[in-house]
């Protein structure tokens, strides 16, 4: 049994043969790539046994930018940073800085102690420091052999 590739577009490409081509090469340009990515903080979450610690690169923002909440069972980072309406008249070649909105929501465990949630921003990177309750924490012993 032979295997045939077919090609559904086959008659549009007969007609412009180059036309796929030009916008394809257009698209993937980093400009418009860089622009159509939703901008978001990449985030790190870990476990100890104690806590959960959730830690989000946000540099070039101030402690006040920063808005958390919790509701529910859903932890709420957002950031809400205006544009810098700057006096300066300076004309750019590239200008790749660009802080904007954004909201990041984490469901939390059911073992997540929700009275003891600590933020702190240090160094361009907001560490929040989630407590687990007393029943979750791991519990760790040396097993005797026998």
């Amino acid at each position: 049994m032979t295997l045939v590739k077919f090609n559904n577009n086959k008659g549009a490409n007969a007609l412009l043969p180059g036309f796929n081509d030009v916008f394809e090469s257009i698209f993937n340009d980093t400009f418009f790539n860089d622009r159509m990515v939703a901008r978001v903080p990449a985030v790190n979450i870990s476990e100890t046994a104690d806590h959960y610690h959730v830690d989000l690169a946000a540099p070039g923002l101030k402690k006040q930018d920063f808005k958390i909440s919790l509701d529910r069972n859903v932890l709420n980072i957002a950031v809400e940073n205006q544009p810098e309406n700057s006096k300066e008249n300076k004309r750019y070649a590239k200008r790749e800085f660009s802080y904007s909105s954004f909201v990041r929501s984490f469901t939390l465990p059911e073992q997540a102690d929700h009275n003891r949630i600590e933020a702190r921003y240090e160094d361009g990177i907001l560490k929040v420091d989630i407590a687990k309750k007393e029943e979750a924490k791991m519990a760790s012993r040396q097993i005797e052999l026998k």
